[in-house]
């Protein structure tokens, strides 16, 4: 972990005794019937403070996605940040690494004269999906910052799985109930970004992993669905029933009634937990519009 005093004053968010909304040293904001507030009164330098913190990250657990709007946050800052909530992953694929930080994820349509190039740096990002679910150790919470958004296009669509679980019903649960799927980078970014595959060394520090279908959050309790697009198939299972389970299951468990749309302004930042949403981007102008994100993985526990 980054060696930074706010980071080891804040390292265990989780301990903080629970207190009542009405007492957060912030106001919130809802951002849609479905999850997600935007936190008012409070900047970032306020946020990580340990006297702060806790109730921001309460917060956070509550609403499963947090904003803050206006944001000027310099890769340096948005590390240390993501470092508040824990240990921070640096991704495997590293030519997505920004700004000289092993822990940013950048996504950016723009060439070495900063003009729209036409490709779009990573098409798997337009299916749902949840960040880091190809590591035995997933995803706790993803940092995301807009530098750079489009005329049009480009959002984030969010989905409660928590949700899901009880759209679903009681038949799918109990179809569900101990079931893994293997989840591998490889097959999703073969699968939609294959003229820029893995390389050989990539792939071996990340093979497939296999996690339940059915997750207990482990600070809330609540169980979701844990799936999205790096499941290629289901353990035990063979391979094209397999395959066809995780479409008809990523389809089912997605519906509009469970998704916020998210449409992105420069200097938002906003913070959501991989352990309990599916995402993804939507499309936009490669070719003429541009588009600059940087995001930070926190990493959590494995599911269980």
């Amino acid at each position: 972990m980054m060696p930074d005093t706010a980071t080891i004053a804040l390292s265990d968010p989780q301990a903080a005794p629970q207190a009542n909304p009405k007492d957060w040293p912030f106001e919130t904001r809802p951002l849609s019937d479905v999850m997600g507030v935007e936190i008012l009164g409070i900047d970032l330098a306020d946020a990580v403070k340990p006297e702060i913190f806790p109730s921001v990250y309460q917060a956070f657990l509550k609403h499963q996605l947090i904003l803050f709007q206006d944001v000027d946050l310099p890769p340096e800052t948005q590390v240390k940040f993501a470092y508040a909530f824990g240990d921070v992953q640096t991704h495997v694929m590293d030519q997505y690494h920004g700004y000289g930080h092993r822990e940013i994820f950048l996504l950016t349509n723009l060439d070495e004269n900063g003009q729209p190039k036409g490709a779009h740096p990573d098409k798997g990002t337009m299916f749902w999906h949840t960040d880091g679910s190809w590591r035995p150790q997933t995803g706790l919470a993803t940092m995301m910052y807009a530098e750079i958004v489009p005329d049009s296009g480009g959002e984030t669509h969010f989905c409660d799985m928590q949700g899901a679980v009880d759209w679903l019903g009681e038949d799918w649960r109990a179809r569900l109930s101990g079931m893994k799927a293997i989840h591998n980078l490889d097959f999703s970014r073969t699968r939609r970004h294959g003229e820029e595959p893995m390389t050989e060394e990539q792939k071996a520090k990340v093979p497939p992993v296999a996690h339940p279908i059915l997750r207990t959050h482990p600070e809330t309790g609540r169980l979701s669905i844990f799936l999205g697009d790096h499941a290629e198939c289901i353990e035990g299972m063979d391979y094209d029933e397999g395959r066809a389970l995780i479409e008809e299951l990523n389809a089912a468990a997605t519906p509009d009634q469970l998704v916020y749309r998210h449409r992105w302004k420069p200097g938002q930042c906003v913070v959501w937990d991989n352990r309990s949403l599916l995402h993804r981007a939507t499309g936009y102008d490669t070719a003429n519009q541009k588009r600059v994100m940087r995001r930070c993985t926190i990493l959590g526990d494995r599911p269980y």
